[in-house]
């Protein structure tokens, strides 16, 4: 008798969570988010519900983990380093650089469809809204601000310059023109909005 091997449950859960992370997203991209549910999302990735609720605690913490898995393998992708904005000693290139790559992640279906339905809801559901800008947005924000603080110590960027308020813009532009489609987004686009905001805190 041939003794099979035991199956690979760490294979299998994981393929499992990829499953799940597709579905959330997919499915809050074509219903939006009210009309999203565990159950939905649970029969799209052909898992059952209690699967879902063994590592997560609600739709939102789902959708939260499938954003960020998302942005890993977008970064990943870029060969760029999720942790902290790169730091060649360039201010500008750095800055282009990854705003060009959020570019693509913006233009990216996987992400555009998802991404506009959880903005339109975070803007009417306060809970929802509060949840992604603490722990999905901020975290981002904050890698410009510690570049920012980098290009200070280097003298790039003038002392007496706040940081949170001086990433804003070239994010916020970004964001807005994406959001409210009053443009298109390019490279052009972003590496002229690098261009605008280092002028104007440079020092003098």
């Amino acid at each position: 008798m041939v003794n099979k091997p035991a199956p690979d449950a760490t294979r299998r859960s994981e393929k499992s969570r990829r499953a799940i992370y597709a579905a959330a997203l997919a499915l809050v991209g074509e219903v939006g988010y009210p009309k999203t549910t565990v159950e939905g999302i649970a029969a799209r990735a052909g898992v059952g519900k209690q699967t879902i609720y063994r590592w997560w605690s609600s739709k939102a913490d789902v959708l939260l983990e499938a954003f960020l898995d998302l942005a890993e393998q977008a970064a990943q992708a870029a060969g760029q380093d999720t942790h902290a904005l790169p730091d060649t000693g360039d201010l500008a290139a750095d800055l282009k650089a990854v705003l060009r790559a959020t570019v693509d992640e913006l233009l990216d279906p996987r992400f555009e469809a998802p991404s506009r339905a959880l903005a339109a809801e975070g803007l009417v559901n306060d809970q929802l809204g509060r949840v992604f800008v603490t722990k999905l947005l901020e975290p981002q924000l904050q890698l410009y601000v510690d570049r920012l603080r980098s290009a200070q110590d280097t003298g790039d960027v003038r002392a007496d310059v706040d940081p949170r308020i001086a990433l804003e813009l070239f994010v916020s532009p970004l964001a807005q023109r994406w959001l409210q489609r009053t443009g298109p987004i390019s490279y052009a686009y972003t590496d002229t909005l690098v261009d605008y905001a280092l002028h104007g805190i440079a020092p003098r």
